[in-house]
């Protein structure tokens, strides 16, 4: 007999299946020994009482072994001799669009300017121990890109619910715990993150697509108003209609395409810092007692979303039990950013806190800086950020020392005289962000921090430190394309695809969209 349950539960009862048998034998009436498997479908935490308890949607099997696999995998078959489709950009949106071009029978090759995900990792330990930014090999560019080593959220407002619930599957088929099927938050984790990557790309491989790293797209090849292929820093061009999967932060492709007047426009983005607290602290506020999470609780998260001064302020990116991380990627930059591992088990708790801003608030942004592009240029937004980044590594020592400020002296104007102990390792310096950063954000943090506090008592604190500066939340500019066939509105064969393009802010949203753009390659090639 197979049950479905819809329980509430407290969070010591499904600490583990043992514990859960036990709760589906009171509820049904089945002896423990009789209870081969329990599943859990969907799980949540109900922290708003004292008493916390845990929604647990659960699948047992009474005296019957499962005959359903945990999750539901693909196959993949020789496309060898496919016909070719370029993708630029080895992220979440570049692999998911490479694994649905080979379900359609197509074949992907796939290009990366940065390195493999493992060689990666030592690029960004040189980050944090000597200070160095390998311009093609950091926290955004390489295999995996921005999501790899920062965090591996799976975690998205996406309405597609279907879509989403195919790329978790494919997640666990690549080596992900199945747990992430259950969560209301997914989360894989840095740690476990860049070995489903490598499946991934194994997989492409194996089918008969091309995976090639350090291999930088440096120009589209058109003929007569069509993309037929690139051009790269190797020297070797690749044929085939494009999917453009770059990054929010590949800079340079933007600056292409706008000096080639291919379309594109500037797109809302959101700045501000990384706000880290002890976790303890946070653990305390979210569960509503003393004790924090106990022994049966995950490491606690929070959002929080105002307004203030027209604009949104609000919580960004939160890593419970993680760190603050390094994630410039050129010269004279500091960024930060947050990621945790899959246990979430450090001493501190993070998250970006932002503020909305709009292509129309360039000039205010900038009005005490010489304005480097015009306010109607779509790259306005990108030049605010560099300056902001360039600001913070100024502040910061001119290396990677990242400028910092105590939270509630940034709300009363104060300079901070020491700092609280940091995740963040290649140090912090003290220093006045409310003076340096642009009113336009600082007033609007501010408004958000206090009223942060009063709904949320002692979360507004000195032991929490400020971080700058936290720039890469989505990207600048969005490259204009067709709703319909995801093709860009003037060039036929190239394909804008993911956050770089402006469509996705997420891991699983990338991903998304990276399949819809090979759907629309394969429509493009007349391919069912």
């Amino acid at each position: 007999m197979i049950q479905e349950l819809q329980l509430r539960i407290l969070p010591e009862e499904a600490a583990n299946e043992q514990s859960l048998k036990q709760v589906v034998a009171r509820e049904t009436g089945a002896s423990v020994p009789h209870i081969h498997t329990v599943r859990v479908l969907k799980r949540s935490i109900d922290a708003r009482q004292r008493t916390i308890y845990l929604n647990v949607k659960l699948r047992a099997f009474i005296d019957e072994e499962p005959d359903e696999p945990e999750f539901r995998s693909v196959e993949y078959k020789d496309v060898s001799a496919g016909k070719p489709v370029v993708v630029v950009g080895a992220g979440p949106g570049g692999l998911f669009a490479a694994l649905r071009l080979i379900e359609l029978g197509l074949r992907p090759i796939v290009i990366e300017r940065g390195k493999n995900v493992r060689e990666r990792k030592k690029d960004i330990a040189l980050i944090s121990r000597e200070h160095k930014v390998d311009g093609e090999s950091n926290y955004s560019f390489g295999e995996g890109g921005a999501g790899a080593y920062s965090d591996g959220k799976l975690y998205t407002r996406s309405k597609k619910r279907g879509s989403v619930d195919k790329i978790l599957n494919l997640f666990c088929q690549f080596g992900a715990s199945t747990s992430i099927l259950a969560d209301a938050h997914p989360h894989i984790g840095t740690d476990k993150l860049p070995r489903v990557i490598e499946h991934i790309r194994e997989q492409i491989i194996r089918c008969g697509g091309e995976v090639h790293f350090e291999t930088r797209m440096d120009a589209l090849v058109m003929r007569d108003g069509e993309v037929i292929g690139v051009e790269t820093n190797t020297g070797e061009s690749f044929s085939g209609p494009v999917i453009l999967a770059t990054g929010h932060s590949a800079r340079d492709v933007y600056r292409y395409l706008h000096d080639r007047q291919i379309p594109i426009e500037a797109k809302g983005i959101a700045v501000g810092v990384r706000l880290e607290h002890p976790q303890k602290l946070i653990d305390q506020i979210q569960y509503h007692r003393k004790e924090g999470r106990g022994n049966y609780l995950p490491a606690a998260e929070y959002s929080f979303v105002t307004q203030a001064g027209g604009r949104g302020v609000y919580s960004f990116c939160m890593c419970p039990g993680g760190f603050v991380v390094p994630a410039a990627s050129g010269p004279r930059q500091v960024v930060v950013n947050g990621m945790s591992p899959s246990n979430r088990g450090s001493r501190w708790s993070n998250s970006g806190m932002v503020v909305e801003v709009r292509p129309e608030d360039y000039p205010e942004l900038m009005k005490h800086e010489e304005r480097r592009v015009s306010p109607d240029s779509p790259l306005a937004l990108m030049a605010f950020q560099e300056r902001l980044e360039e600001l913070c590594w100024l502040n910061g020592g001119m290396k990677q020392t990242a400028p910092a400020q105590r939270m509630v002296d940034f709300v009363n104007k104060k300079n901070s005289f020491d700092l609280p102990e940091s995740s963040y390792t290649p140090g912090l310096l003290a220093s006045p962000l409310h003076f340096w950063m642009p009113e336009f954000v600082t007033h609007r943090l501010r408004e958000g921090f206090r009223h942060f506090g009063k709904i949320s008592k002692g979360f507004l604190t000195n032991d929490a430190v400020m971080i700058g500066v936290e720039t890469r939340t989505s990207s600048p500019v969005r490259i204009l394309r067709d709703k319909e066939s995801y093709q860009h509105i003037t060039l036929r064969g190239l394909f804008p695809c993911g956050e770089g393009a402006g469509y996705a802010g997420g891991i699983v949203s990338a991903a998304i969209d990276g399949e819809r753009c090979a759907e629309g390659v394969a429509g493009y090639l007349g391919v069912n």
